[in-house]
């Protein structure tokens, strides 16, 4: 494989998948050939990294890498979870949508939280999967201001930092996308 297409438009995530792959890959944004988001309709990160994957394929003739995450808080009824960057849209901002995440956390006991992410590849009609889980608490500030999205709020178990506060290269070996591309890669050679 000498090109592939990564399928998404966060500019944060495409950085992390871009490190992920080999060297030897080209990695094509769909924003530098004009595709658009689909629209996401899955109700499970497992299915919207399908759809993102099959939508993406549809436009271009490489393979596809896709991928969707997020925050799931235990108190907060599991949310924001696959409405994630949605819940930051609403809000106006990752900044904004963190500030009212540590609002509605104040008093609460249970900080638990859990970031997933899920990764679909896509070649020859072929879909693979895989699912990344990293386990930690929600911080009571937003703290650092390093990696994207809601890293500055998370601090995974055993701890104790943000992933905001990581370097770019300690975040990347332990997260939840690097974990589901761990267990990607042992189902496809990439």
């Amino acid at each position: 494989m000498k090109k592939i297409l990564i399928g998404t438009h966060n500019k944060g995530k495409f950085r992390e998948i871009s490190y992920l792959l080999s060297n030897k890959i080209t990695k094509i944004s769909p924003v530098s050939l004009k595709i658009k988001s689909p629209e996401e309709t899955g109700k499970t990160f497992v299915a919207n990294a399908r759809l993102k994957a099959k939508y993406f394929a549809k436009h271009t003739s490489l393979p596809v890498i896709s991928d969707d995450s997020g925050l799931c808080i235990r108190s907060l009824n599991n949310k924001p979870g696959i409405y994630s960057a949605r819940w930051a849209k609403k809000h106006g901002s990752f900044t904004k949508a963190m500030k009212f995440i540590i609002k509605k956390m104040k008093g609460k006991k249970n900080r638990s939280a859990v970031f997933i992410c899920s990764l679909a590849f896509l070649s020859s009609d072929k879909v693979i999967t895989s699912t990344g889980k990293v386990r930690g608490l929600i911080s009571e500030k937003i703290r650092g201001s390093k990696g994207f999205g809601y890293d500055p709020i998370f601090i995974p178990n055993k701890m104790k930092i943000t992933f905001g506060e990581m370097s770019k290269y300690k975040k990347i070996k332990i997260d939840h996308r690097f974990i589901a591309f761990k267990k990607l890669k042992k189902k496809i050679r990439i």
